[in-house]
């Protein structure tokens, strides 16, 4: 049975739909603007395992629009302070924070440690549950390593495209990579991808970017906040979805 903090939730998408979010492992890549949302959101909806994955440390610039940066952690792993807010949250979930830049010769080691249990064992999926990967990278070397690992271990994974230079959180849309369209990053991912064959659900915004001459992306704080949403949304969708009321 779930606890108490989670009467409402059960309300709303049902006791199965909260058992088995309870059991899934989510691993989240990146936790800066849109990555810090979808832990904060996966960690309130339920995950049972949650690990993140950011090498970067947090710096002034961070503090509007990233959740997890507050004055009082400058300085700190991003990683490490993601750990700390999930288990602010949920002392019971199985998290995990890992401080690693993602290439593509380390990415299989990273998603190894992601779903290995605390007593270093690669977790089995039919007794631990469901496991998936929210790549919110904002490297393209790095998103395509990790997309191609997960299509080749058959990990669901869903991608955030780019948010930086947006104003508009209305214009962000879930979609097949393939059906992608305006959004820059998108078209190369749609490019790369296709070339090996490999598809997945991406978050994107059919938004014009806006500032496109400035060297690093402007950004605003709710903006990052509307693509991680939705990100949770595929995410709690694929582990409940059929366990939901009504199915959805």
């Amino acid at each position: 049975m779930a606890n108490a903090w989670q009467e409402r939730e059960i309300s709303l998408i049902g006791q199965d739909a909260v058992d088995a979010l309870g059991r899934a492992h989510a691993a989240v890549f990146g936790a800066g603007g849109v990555g810090g949302h979808v832990v904060e959101g996966l960690c309130r909806a339920g995950f049972g395992a949650i690990s993140v994955v950011d090498r970067d440390t947090f710096a002034d610039s961070n503090l509007n629009r990233q959740i997890l940066c507050t004055r009082a952690n400058i300085g700190q792993p991003k990683a490490q302070a993601a750990l700390e807010r999930i288990l602010s949250i949920n002392p019971e979930c199985r998290a995990r924070g890992i401080v690693e830049f993602v290439t593509p010769e380390n990415v299989g080691d990273v998603l190894n440690r992601c779903f290995e249990t605390h007593d270093g064992e690669c977790a089995d999926t039919s007794s631990h549950g469901v496991r998936i990967v929210v790549d919110a990278i904002d490297n393209v070397t790095a998103k395509i390593a990790l997309i191609e690992e997960c299509s080749r271990r058959g990990i669901y994974v869903v991608s955030c495209m780019g948010t930086g230079n947006k104003l508009d959180p209305m214009a962000f849309k879930l979609a097949d990579i393939k059906k992608t369209s305006v959004c820059p990053l998108a078209r190369v991912m749609r490019r790369e991808l296709g070339a090996r064959g490999i598809s997945c659900d991406v978050v994107y915004s059919e938004e014009s970017p806006h500032c496109t001459g400035l060297r690093t992306p402007a950004s605003i704080s709710y903006v990052p906040a509307a693509a991680a949403m939705l990100l949770c949304s595929a995410s709690v969708s694929y582990i409940a979805g059929a366990g939901m009321r009504g199915g959805n």
